[in-house]
């Protein structure tokens, strides 16, 4: 069964995603009840899950290792993921 957030949750993925492709990063939607966003820097070949979760005030955008960013500002949001896998070595 999905959570009360499944679908609040997969819009603000799907913000996310849609912007990826022009920051050279790929990204692919993965779990059903509970989506995340799988997202891959084929340069480094760096990558990430990203969540989108409920918190007191709104939502978030949670990357590792440590990102996060308001599901407010998705371009913020993809800036900061190409930044991180882009510096990152390959691993």
């Amino acid at each position: 069964m999905a959570s009360a957030y499944t679908g609040e949750r997969r819009t603000h993925l799907q913000a996310l995603a849609e912007l990826l492709p022009g920051y050279g990063l790929v990204s692919r939607m993965v779990g059903d009840d509970d989506p995340v966003l799988w997202v891959w820097q084929p340069h480094t070949g760096r990558q990430t899950m990203v969540f989108a979760t409920p918190v007191h005030r709104g939502w978030l955008y949670l990357w590792s290792p440590g990102g996060q960013s308001s599901v407010d500002d998705p371009e913020r949001a993809a800036r900061a993921l190409k930044e991180a896998l882009d510096s990152a070595e390959p691993g």
